[in-house]
């Protein structure tokens, strides 16, 4: 693994990190975090796929993990990002990974919140295909049934007072998301408040952007999420209205396991049992060219 910094919009450091295949590689893979997680969390299975032959590159969005501003404290207080700020941040790393394998296809691996970024992306012709995974619409009518019980009030009292309190979200405090800086939560509150989610109103040129996508999507849904459901899931891949996508339903008992969840997937525990399904998934993108979409 190497890690490195790239500039992103703005002139944002991003911290990556890079893992090279033992012999050539077949294609690259980026994998895009979920909500307030870092990319450490993701490394044992970026390791394992750079066994696999592949190229793969983790990031942190701005403001998260290993790109914290670079202040006396590291701190989010007064730190400007939103949702369209790590969008850029999603692109340039795509530019960067497209650039150092330039003859190979680049496959995008999107953990829920990285599963939804790729509609809003203006780059999005460099990518080859995406697996989403326990990817879906935030809205909150769409959200598991225990989280849609907590979402007026986490999205009505909780992250205001919070934001108001701490000048940002203090999520890992609060044991909630993690830390998020000011305009990702009043952003992502927005989405998840509307219907449309990140595509916003009906006819708008986020709705216009995902409906752009050619690039085909394989989605992974977790049977046990406690956070996404399969209507979400459905939601989602709606607004990739032209592209060849499908849906795919893990349920934890086909794979002898008690849960998987909505993070469980890229845990080394399921090294054996779900990472060589991502992969198969992965290698099989290039050919769904001809599924049917409605």
């Amino acid at each position: 693994m190497q890690a490195a910094r790239l500039v992103s919009s703005g002139g944002a450091a991003l911290a990556i990190r890079v893992f090279e295949p033992p012999a050539a590689s077949r294609a690259s893979v980026l994998i895009a975090a979920a909500m307030g997680v870092r990319q450490d969390f993701y490394a044992p299975f970026a390791n394992w796929l750079a066994t696999q032959g592949l190229r793969v590159t983790t990031f942190d969005y701005r403001g998260v993990g290993a790109s914290l501003p670079d202040t006396p404290h590291g701190g989010l207080r007064g730190f400007k990002a939103d949702l369209s700020d790590w969008t850029r941040d999603y692109e340039a790393v795509i530019d960067q990974a497209r650039a150092a394998l330039p003859g190979q296809p680049l496959y995008l691996v999107g953990h829920s919140l990285g599963g939804q970024l790729p509609g809003l992306l203006h780059n999005q012709h460099q990518v080859q295909g995406l697996l989403g995974i326990a990817a879906g619409s935030g809205y909150w009518r769409n959200t598991a049934p225990a989280l849609k019980r907590k979402a007026l009030f986490f999205w009505w009292l909780l992250v205001p007072l919070a934001t108001w309190w701490f000048g940002y979200f203090a999520g890992r405090r609060l044991g909630a998301v993690g830390d998020l800086p000011r305009g990702v939560i009043w952003q992502w509150r927005r989405w998840c408040l509307s219907p449309g989610y990140s595509a916003g109103a009906p006819g708008g040129a986020a709705r216009q952007n995902y409906a752009a996508v050619r690039f085909p999507i394989c989605s992974l849904y977790l049977a046990d999420d406690e956070m996404m459901t399969l209507r979400g899931t459905q939601a989602l891949l709606d607004l990739y209205r032209q592209a060849p996508r499908k849906i795919e339903c893990l349920a934890p008992q086909d794979f002898g396991a008690k849960r998987i969840g909505h993070f469980g997937f890229f845990r080394p525990e399921f090294s054996q049992a779900l990472w060589p399904l991502a992969l198969a998934r992965l290698l099989a993108l290039k050919d769904m060219g001809d599924v049917h979409v409605a």
